[in-house]
């Protein structure tokens, strides 16, 4: 996919290799108009390595969405809610329990 040969060839949809892998991000990201995602479609049905390309890109960011979520530790999770009562309720949790209420 490189600018000579058979990488840049338009495929007769007059789109060109280049063009297209330089655009994949916002095809993939689907921020495109109408018109300029199905010419990139036309040219990915037609062109087989940039097809490839955009098929490794998209499985690329399902594997990365699904492996890279954080996982909050639960005692996090029952410190943010004890906060969140005790602002509904009119005072911090540390408040409470008398954290942060010694001399400074």
């Amino acid at each position: 996919m490189g600018s000579t040969g058979e990488g840049s060839s338009d495929l007769g949809c007059g789109m060109d290799c280049d063009e297209a892998v330089r655009q994949l991000y916002t095809y993939l990201d689907g921020e495109l108009t109408d018109d300029r995602r199905h010419e990139i479609a036309g040219h990915l049905d037609d062109c087989r390595p940039c097809s490839g390309a955009a098929e490794f890109e998209a499985e690329l960011r399902h594997v990365i969405a699904d492996r890279c979520r954080d996982r909050v530790p639960e005692s996090l999770i029952r410190r943010v809610a004890e906060c969140i009562e005790a602002e509904r309720a009119g005072g911090s949790p540390e408040a409470r329990r008398g954290v942060g209420t010694g001399p400074s």
